[in-house]
């Protein structure tokens, strides 16, 4: 599995890394970006239905 964000879609809101922080945090510009493709703490493939705007893939 491979967990992508489209930085052009995210809206910064910092769903995702609430979800998973372990996978996802926020860059300079205020975006989710993955820092991780696995975690212990959350299920990947549940984290594009976090994501408002549908920025999140799998």
């Amino acid at each position: 599995m491979t967990v992508k964000v489209d930085a052009e879609k995210c809206i910064g809101c910092g769903a995702c890394v609430s979800f998973c922080p372990d996978v996802f945090e926020m860059n300079d510009e205020g975006k989710a970006v993955v820092k991780a493709q696995k975690s212990d703490s959350c299920d990947i493939k549940d984290s594009p239905s976090i994501c408002p705007v549908g920025a999140i893939t799998v």
